[in-house]
């Protein structure tokens, strides 16, 4: 199963899903296909891509890899552009990870979605969303990855916005496409350059030529060539993985159903950028300023962005937040070289963070659509496995021990503190805190949905309808969801528990990128890491007595002392600390300066073009002065048409005279 064809038909199933789907079942070639084929189609090809995803890496794994091309499209110049496939180790965990969350998401969203009208649509785009980054993670050239990355930019657009009807929805999506436009063009301009001073833009060949690349200066300034590139590869990274001051999107994405914060902003599209780095590291590694903006970058959302958690009430914003902190661990290890963690770390959050994500919706559908946390309480036991599920992925967010969370977070911190790079220590310092704001907001919202007082039945802030309200009818006391519902969050909480007692050995220590990721010996982190590993199970126990661990158990007793023994405090300290809530409340003013000062700037220079380009050089002087121009020109040489014969033999005569002047004087 080692060749092309079986690479392609992993990559084109979901996507023949999606036609099938989208062009007969939602009336644009007629509506051949039922809800009920919408979910057996495309549920049975995603099927089929992680079976056929699974089996890829055994083969990996076993030493059969493939970088080849299967078409060429197109030729500029002497380049062509060429669809082909890289699959290695890196690529096929990523193909696993990608089909496996995709097809929970694509059962779930059977009960979910059931009553919606939009449910052959919705299934359409998730669909389409696996296929683009099926493309993205296969790439064996920048130009298909930059595809794959545009492509899922433009899925993610049409499902953040997938009920169109509602102004909050249309807003989110455009802010997602925005801002990850902004990206996108650090990231073209990143493989540009590359392309520019290699002329290749086949990975194999640009890594080739990195050390080559590493002496050459940019044109007019002292910086490093690699250096601007990596950089410009890494705003791109910023945009899709929503790193500071790229990072206001992914909360409001929320908008969309729930499914997509599972599918998209949990385990894939925002790691997407995660990946990318760790695809270039044989680049990255020759530029320790690029190293350096990557960690400081990644600490600073880490922690900051964590903060924010802190003060939500909607369900679904506080894991939004709680994604954002967490790319910023995945990013304070692409910064320190421990490339390797920060690909384990995107693995298992992408388990544990899609069955928090999921679980988040099936409280929304008990509650009936009431994502208000403060409108909860006592959920335990009408939603017995939500509870037991969800208290296993927060278990494995805060990084408790043998869960999958504590062997990729607390190797990140590590991996911090030994890092060589500028920036480290400030890195490691905003990673450790980060911990204890973690388990701070993860309980918190633990206790206040599945403990205390049952506050549904007076709810103290009611709302007309959840962002997820889409028509469900229920009413009454909560209730659990259907099974359809309930098995991928069974099925997810199984890795969020052991997949760092299988993984953690092979992937960050076994070898397992060997060849695939580049790391200088000038950067030990990893190594320094290997020092100290002696089992899945030692590092366990060690971790009972090491300061993060003391600071989640910190974490857990605040938020246990202040949301169920003395529910009364955290109003108070909300009063007394009204300045820096102000701060939180208003997201760091990241949303204030991107409409108040980039966009109204925007709106500015582009009425000043109007105004001063369009409408005065242009219109004015251009089309409308040429006109006047030519009237000018008429109105003078209308006298010359006085209709009598001597005036035209006179003017000949002037004429000949002046020609024959001209003649003569140039002969002489």
């Amino acid at each position: 199963m080692n060749s092309p064809s079986f690479y392609l038909l992993i990559a084109l199933a979901p996507l023949l899903g999606a036609l099938l789907t989208g062009l007969f079942g939602t009336g644009f070639l007629g509506r051949g296909v039922s809800r009920r084929g919408a979910h057996v189609i495309t549920i049975a090809l995603v099927a089929l891509s992680f079976i056929g995803s699974v089996i890829t890496l055994f083969q990996t794994v076993g030493g059969h890899t493939y970088d080849g091309v299967l078409y060429t499209w197109t030729v500029i110049g002497t380049t062509p552009m060429q669809l082909g496939f890289l699959i290695d180790n890196l690529s096929a965990m990523m193909m696993v990870v990608v089909t496996g969350v995709s097809l929970m998401v694509h059962i779930y969203t059977i009960g979910y979605m059931a009553d919606d009208p939009g449910y052959q649509r919705f299934f359409s785009y998730i669909s389409l969303f696996t296929f683009s980054m099926l493309m993205l993670v296969m790439a064996n050239n920048m130009v298909q990855l930059f595809f794959g990355w545009e492509a899922v930019g433009l899925v993610s657009y049409l499902l953040i916005g997938f009920w169109y009807t509602r102004p909050t929805a249309i807003f989110a999506n455009m802010k997602a496409f925005l801002i990850n436009r902004v990206g996108d063009f650090g990231f073209l301009l990143g493989i540009g350059l590359l392309f520019a001073y290699t002329g290749s833009v086949h990975y194999g060949e640009v890594f080739a030529r990195s050390q080559e690349l590493a002496g050459v200066a940019f044109p007019g300034t002292d910086w490093k060539l690699l250096t601007v590139a990596c950089i410009c590869l890494f705003v791109g990274a910023m945009g899709k993985s929503a790193q500071v001051p790229l990072h206001s999107w992914l909360p409001d994405s929320m908008e969309g159903p729930t499914p997509i914060s599972a599918l998209i902003h949990a385990a894939t599209m925002v790691t997407a950028g995660i990946f990318m780095v760790a695809r270039f590291s044989p680049v990255f590694e020759l530029s320790s300023t690029a190293l350096s903006v990557i960690i400081v970058v990644g600490a600073t959302g880490a922690l900051f962005l964590g903060l924010l958690g802190v003060i939500q009430n909607d369900v679904k914003r506080v894991v939004a937040y709680s994604t954002l902190s967490q790319l910023g661990y995945m990013t304070v290890a692409l910064g320190a070289s421990a490339y390797a963690g920060a690909i384990f770390h995107l693995m298992t959050h992408a388990f544990f963070k899609a069955l928090l994500f999921l679980g988040a919706g099936s409280v929304i559908i008990g509650m009936h659509h009431d994502q208000d946390i403060r409108n909860m309480g006592g959920l335990r036991k009408y939603m017995p496995i939500t509870w037991i599920t969800f208290l296993i992925g927060t278990l494995a967010l805060v990084g408790t021990p043998f869960f999958s969370g504590f062997y990729s977070k607390e190797q990140i911190i590590e991996a911090a503190g030994a890092a060589n790079v500028w920036g480290a220590q400030y890195a490691y310092y905003a990673t450790l805190i980060g911990v204890f704001v973690t388990s701070l907001y993860s309980f918190r919202v633990y206790f206040l949905v599945f403990h205390g007082p049952e506050r549904f039945r007076n709810p103290p802030h009611p709302q007309a309808h959840g962002h997820d309200d889409h028509s469900h009818g229920h009413s009454g006391d909560p209730h659990e969801s259907p099974w359809v519902v309930t098995l991928p969050l069974v099925v997810l909480a199984v890795p969020s528990v052991i997949a760092g007692i299988f993984f953690a050995e092979p992937m960050l220590f076994g070898g397992f990128f060997d060849g695939v990721i580049s790391v200088l010996p000038e950067h030990p982190a990893m190594a320094a890491l290997a020092s100290h590993w002696h089992g899945w199970m030692a590092y366990a126990l060690h971790g009972f007595v090491t300061v993060p661990f003391w600071l989640m158990v910190a974490g857990l007793v605040v938020a246990w002392y202040l949301y169920v023994a003395n529910p009364a405090l955290p109003g108070k300290i909300y009063s007394a600390l009204s300045g820096i809530n102000r701060i939180l409340e208003n997201k760091y003013y990241a949303d204030w300066f991107n409409e108040q000062v980039i966009a109204r700037g925007a709106r500015c220079l582009g009425h000043g073009f109007w105004k001063g380009g369009d409408r005065s050089l242009i219109d004015g002087l251009v089309v409308n002065g040429s006109a006047r121009v030519v009237g000018w020109v008429a109105a003078l040489s209308r006298h010359l048409q006085s209709g009598y014969i001597y005036h035209y033999a006179f003017a000949m005569i002037i004429g000949i005279m002046a020609l024959l002047t001209f003649f003569v004087l140039t002969v002489h």
